[in-house]
């Protein structure tokens, strides 16, 4: 597959066969208020990714994938401890789903599909529960395949099709906003808008693309053992359904951040953004509650904080994107105490903008 993830072509009887990728997302400024009508700056990254391989076939089939679609234990008990270690959740549900509504979008928007047939297999190494989009990293790269598969590509826009990955989710009861599937189908750098009366018109975001070169050296780190983040958004939803003034004005200034933080990058005002990142945090945790972020997620944030380096969740807990603007020494000082404490830290490799033919 090509770096971008653009179509494979190989030789012999694969020589048709399509693949996708699509890389994990942080999500550097604005979280959470993509599920609310704000703003948000998020950017994919070459450390991990997902890709999707459809091939030809005479029968439709979605292949399980031998470690995250496991069916096979050796008692009872190895079962049970399997579902508490990784849940229920494999990719097949969600290849399944993206096959649904894609076709669903294209009847109700009289896209003529061919009735030839393929296989879907899928791999990844997306981190779980840890706030790096795995699940719509799956779905993303799948949707890029069918798109090339039934020649497409140039009747859905690509500002369209992070909807399409958001209905596919929302379809297997995930609760999630656009900004994941935004920057996993755009790649790179975006900076996106999710003013309501622009959505209600349009039923997408405004999304800029920005250059990646303006970001500073970022690291991350994520706990090997992290707490699910599928929960975090039930309560503060719900509340600001409700009309919570707190929530509700909490939400705008976080929404704020990330319009502040692209004068920031433009500007590279680094000390700028290293204080936005830890605002957007600190909201988060007065909004959310700490019971609700979890012990280890605020450890993760902590542990820079106490060595001066600017952290916020990637997404809704399970790993941070981390800042330091006082060079080598404090990122040695930060590895080592992560090693104490058992995270793991890496430095971000932030990928370019995706490019597929036709877009």
């Amino acid at each position: 597959m090509a770096e971008d993830g653009s179509i494979v072509q190989s030789s012999s009887s694969a020589a048709s066969a399509i693949e996708h990728k699509a890389n994990a997302r942080i999500g550097l400024l604005g979280n959470p208020s993509d599920v609310y009508y704000g703003r948000t700056i998020s950017f994919t990254i070459d450390n991990f990714s997902a890709s999707v391989r459809l091939v030809p076939s005479e029968h439709l089939i979605v292949t399980p994938h031998p470690i995250h679609d496991f069916v096979q234990f050796k008692s009872l008990s190895n079962l049970v401890d399997r579902l508490n270690t990784e849940g229920y959740y494999g990719g097949v549900r969600l290849l399944m789903a993206i096959c649904k509504v894609f076709h669903n979008h294209c009847n109700e928007n009289k896209i003529d599909l061919h009735q030839r047939n393929f296989t879907l297999s899928y791999d990844t190494n997306i981190p779980r529960q840890t706030g790096l989009s795995g699940s719509s990293a799956i779905v993303s790269a799948a949707l890029n395949c069918l798109l090339d598969f039934y020649k497409v590509r140039h009747l859905i826009k690509l500002e369209i099709r992070p909807s399409i990955v958001l209905a596919a989710e929302r379809e297997l009861g995930i609760v999630a906003g656009l900004q994941d599937r935004v920057a996993q189908i755009y790649g790179g750098l975006v900076y996106m808008d999710f003013n309501k009366e622009y959505m209600d018109k349009f039923g997408h975001g405004v999304y800029t693309p920005m250059d990646v070169n303006l970001l500073p050296p970022l690291y991350l780190i994520y706990a090997q053992n992290p707490s699910d983040s599928g929960k975090v958004h039930s309560s503060v939803r719900q509340r600001w359904l409700n009309g919570d003034n707190f929530i509700i004005s909490s939400m705008e200034e976080v929404s704020t951040i990330a319009l502040d933080g692209q004068k920031a990058l433009l500007e590279k005002n680094y000390a700028k953004l290293a204080s936005l990142m830890n605002r957007n945090f600190d909201l988060r945790r007065m909004m959310f509650g700490e019971d609700v972020l979890g012990a280890i997620n605020i450890e993760m944030v902590e542990v820079c904080r106490r060595l001066g380096a600017a952290s916020k969740f990637t997404g809704s807990g399970g790993a941070v994107v981390v800042l330091c603007n006082d060079g080598p020494s404090q990122v040695n000082r930060l590895e080592d105490e992560c090693r104490k404490i058992g995270f793991v830290l890496e430095k971000v490799r932030v990928s370019q903008p995706c490019m597929h033919e036709e877009d």
